[in-house]
């Protein structure tokens, strides 16, 4: 919780007038049972109605301060609080932003989402909570007690046995539940991943008929969460029965003494009531402070598993290069970009993924990159935005090591089309805007044009303005593949990653797409990934994959003639060319 404090230093002023209104607040409460006292002993006793009229609106005259100072210290809470998580929360969603890949899938989409939202917002309440009662309930609860010494010293050490009596039964519970609400926060992490793939995978549950085995897989992880937190609430509800407990006997004991030294004249009435309100003060306010301490318990975990998310820290750029790899960097400039014995390994995966890559690419080239399902094609164009870094190997971009660019200069020299086409809820325009904010609509044109999405957007009301469903839901695939593309377009990057974004495009609107790419290749280097050799065969180079590790490079006619792998899946697409160079060898 330390490291979150710094998100309330601009609420200073907030996080110190609260507590003092709350404490002045306390202070005129402590008053009222002397004031009761006094009307009792001198004006129910004397009969005398003025002097009971003239206390009675001293009552009415410290409820209304009383009321004021508690609805100031009310507001100074709640906007201190609220700010600090608004600040933490923006803060936490920069972070993540600034993850890479590796990170992020560390860490698990469905936990991030919950930080963010459950766990900060349990923050938020402990924050509001502890500028508001922890400071007042401990001074009324001392407060009491010294007020109740300077009425009768005896009856005052009844408090002097209740007090850390309550206090060890508030904080021992505390101590017990807070690991179980650590627990009941990754119970329900794991609740919300559930839903979410639910939600995301809805329609491939219904067309496997699986409905019934995803709902009874929620309901026993849910079970589980409501199982943990009715533990977990039967040993919070502990605290008020025992807190009442021990405050009731006390008022017990406190009667049977009062009674006795009335009786002796050695209190009045008055005293002794005021004595008995001052307990019952103390029983409001301890079950006021146990519910706070539940309160801060749930707080405390969340505040560990947000900043946890904050320990979370990417690799520093540029670590592991020598002062020889540098100096090299400077002087090699052939190559636009190029891969050094590079090899990738996920985090937590027992083999390497990308194997030996080695190999250079011109500015302006075009490089098609094909190969079986799991051959590493997404992993090896991921490498060049540093989505995940290289564990072995040096990857350049004009001489310069890529982990010496900092993400931003890097990601904006390179427009990137992932395999799944995003889209985001807003307009055509809103959504182009992604790849350059600043583009003018001719540059928008020209994009959706080269990208084969021009009639789209014409066809569509509004046109630029056209509106975009969330995830480009009101589109169909083909449609929101054209539009990612026009959106890495309109950037004008220097590299360009197409990773299997023409999947669903039909050949003809394929093959147009691959020649007004050839448009641009002057300026801009372009890597195709594809499991159609049809999109990459007029690549100037096209880089074969299997199992991680390079099989061929080469053009398609050096591959075709001499790369085994390639004519697999080449002429698995075109069998009836097969006969045709069987009889040519």
């Amino acid at each position: 919780m330390k490291r979150l404090l710094k998100y309330l230093k601009d609420y200073k002023k907030e996080s110190v007038l609260a507590p003092l209104f709350k404490l002045l607040e306390a202070f005129f409460e402590l008053l009222v049972p002397l004031v009761m006292a006094s009307i009792i002993d001198r004006g129910i006793d004397n009969k005398d109605t003025g002097y009971i009229v003239r206390m009675g609106l001293c009552l009415l005259a410290l409820a209304i301060v009383g009321l004021c100072s508690s609805i100031t210290a009310q507001f100074f809470a709640a906007k201190a609080a609220v700010g600090f998580s608004a600040k933490l929360r923006t803060a936490l969603f920069g972070h993540i932003q600034d993850l890479n890949f590796t990170n992020i899938d560390k860490a698990g989409t469905s936990t991030m989402i919950t930080r963010m939202t459950s766990d900060i917002n349990q923050v938020q309440s402990g924050v509001n909570m502890v500028l508001r009662l922890f400071l007042r309930s401990p001074i009324i609860v001392f407060g009491a007690m010294i007020m109740a010494f300077t009425i009768d010293v005896q009856c005052a050490l009844v408090f002097v046995v209740a007090i850390p009596l309550l206090a060890a039964v508030v904080f021992g519970i505390m101590m017990w539940t807070i690991p179980f609400y650590r627990k009941v926060q990754g119970k329900l992490d794991k609740v919300l991943g559930i839903t979410r793939e639910n939600l995301t995978g809805v329609r491939v549950i219904r067309a496997f008929h699986q409905e019934e085995r995803e709902a009874e897989e929620f309901r026993e992880n849910n079970k589980a969460l409501a199982s943990l937190q009715l533990f977990v609430g039967k040993i919070s509800a502990c605290m008020n029965p025992v807190t009442y407990v021990i405050v009731n006997g006390a008022v017990m004991v406190l009667i049977y003494m009062g009674g006795i030294k009335v009786d002796t004249g050695s209190l009045t009435k008055g005293e002794v009531i005021a004595i008995l309100n001052y307990m019952s003060q103390i029983l409001v306010e301890l079950v006021k402070l146990a519910n706070l301490i539940i309160t801060i318990t749930k707080a405390l975990a969340c505040a560990d598993r947000v900043a946890a998310v904050f320990d979370i820290q990417n690799e520093e750029a540029g670590a592991g290069i020598s002062s020889q790899d540098r100096h090299a960097s400077a002087g090699e400039e052939d190559a636009f970009l190029s891969f050094e014995h590079v090899s990738l390994t996920y985090k937590g995966a027992g083999e390497k993924t990308l194997s030996n890559m080695h190999f250079s690419v011109n500015r302006g080239e075009t490089v098609g990159i094909i190969g079986g399902t799991g051959s590493g094609k997404t992993s090896l164009v991921n490498l060049i935005p540093g989505f995940y870094p290289a564990t072995e190997g040096v990857i350049r971009l004009e001489g310069r090591d890529l982990r010496e660019y900092g993400q931003e200069e890097l990601r904006n020299r390179i427009g990137v089309v992932p395999q799944k086409a995003v889209l985001f809820k807003g307009t055509v325009k809103s959504n182009l805007l992604w790849g350059k904010p600043d583009a003018t609509e001719e540059e928008m044109w020209r994009a959706l044009t080269i990208a084969q999405a021009k009639e789209i957007v014409e066809g569509k009301d509004g046109k630029l303005e056209a509106h975009i469903a969330q995830n480009g839901r009101n589109l169909s695939g083909g449609q929101r593949q054209r539009l990612t593309i026009a959106r890495a377009l309109v950037r004008e990057p220097d590299i360009l990653i197409l990773d299997d974004s023409a999947s669903a495009l039909d050949y003809a609107t394929d093959a147009k797409l691959r020649a007004a790419l050839r448009t641009i290749e002057d300026t801009t280097t372009t890597f195709i990934v594809s499991q159609r050799a049809s999109t990459i065969r007029h690549a100037d180079k096209i880089i074969v994959l299997d199992d991680g590790e390079i099989a061929g490079m080469g053009t398609h006619e050096e591959l075709l003639a001499g790369c085994e792998v390639y004519q697999e899946i080449y002429y698995s697409q075109y069998p009836s060319e097969t006969k045709t160079a069987e009889s040519i060898r």
